[in-house]
């Protein structure tokens, strides 16, 4: 290393260790079916965060997430563009509270993929990402609001607690206390949705293509995440590519990307009447203060 770089690298990045067998680390760390590819647990912090670029077993996990978030900006930015909103428009709040919850659910679940590993303490805090679970479904109608926060927070809490109530090996009620309140939670946003699909043409509403293919990704994804196939059928073989988990996250990104396209649809229509309104009003309420000037 020459001096220079010395300079501008004022301490050494210490490589991460080669994986291990799942036999090799504590049984919180290991996945039923997974045999091999874990990371030792009490390496330095900067060992994980370079371990993103590292063979494991929770690589694609963090990927899978890592690499959607840019591809759900893109998507915005050009559909905000082609609608002519800016930022301080307040008309283009709904597309801006989706993408922010969407990035907080993606990433909370990237860094806890990427970071838990490190110790149990550190594995129970970074798998605190279920707080993006509430902060990721699509809120619509205000009747259906504080029935979609108390289920938010409910599924949040199920989750939680499923966490630090049971030990491996999980009992069935560990996902119970996961699933019913997110199903709950999801049943209640997406009753509006379902209702349209049921007596709405099809061809007369271009959005509701986008809501069937959304409803069938998070139906997907919530039965690779509850029964963790394929692996049981392959043990070993799906160490580092084709676990549940990795097709849970896929599905649940492919979910998201639909939604904003719904969004979009859904939303297009009304943006220039609101953004007419809302230049109104800004004017009108500011008319006083200009005569004034």
């Amino acid at each position: 290393m020459t001096l220079a770089m010395m300079y501008f690298l004022p301490f050494s990045l210490p490589p991460p260790s080669p994986t291990v067998t799942a036999s090799q680390v504590p049984s919180l760390f290991r996945e039923p079916y997974i045999l091999s590819g874990c990371r030792p647990v009490q390496q330095d912090w900067r060992c994980y965060l370079l371990s993103l670029f590292q063979k494991h077993n929770e690589s694609l996990n963090v990927w899978t997430h890592l690499l959607a978030g840019p591809v759900l900006l893109l998507r915005w930015w050009a559909n905000v563009d082609t609608l002519g909103c800016t930022l301080d428009d307040v008309t283009s709040l709904p597309l801006l509270l989706f993408l922010v919850s969407s990035l907080t659910y993606l990433y909370l679940s990237a860094a806890a993929h990427l970071l838990q590993s490190h110790s149990e303490r550190a594995h129970y805090f970074f798998f605190l990402d279920y707080v993006g679970v509430p902060a990721w479904r699509e809120r619509v109608g205000v009747i259906f609001l504080p029935g979609a926060a108390f289920f938010g927070w409910l599924s949040c809490t199920g989750c939680c607690y499923a966490k630090f109530r049971y030990r491996r090996p999980y009992p069935p009620q560990r996902k119970v206390c996961q699933l019913i309140p997110t199903g709950l939670a999801y049943v209640l946003d997406i009753s509006p949705v379902a209702h349209r699909l049921l007596t709405v043409s099809w061809s007369q509403e271009p959005s509701l293509p986008f809501h069937a293919l959304q409803i069938a990704c998070f139906l997907l994804s919530a039965l690779f995440f509850s029964c963790s196939i394929p692996e049981p059928f392959f043990p070993g073989n799906c160490d580092f590519v084709g676990q549940g988990h990795q097709i849970f996250h896929v599905l649940l990104s492919l979910c998201t990307l639909s939604q904003l396209r719904l969004l979009y649809l859904r939303f297009r229509p009304f943006f220039v009447p609101l953004h007419r309104l809302y230049v109104e009003h800004f004017e009108a309420a500011a008319a006083p203060f200009v005569s004034i000037m």
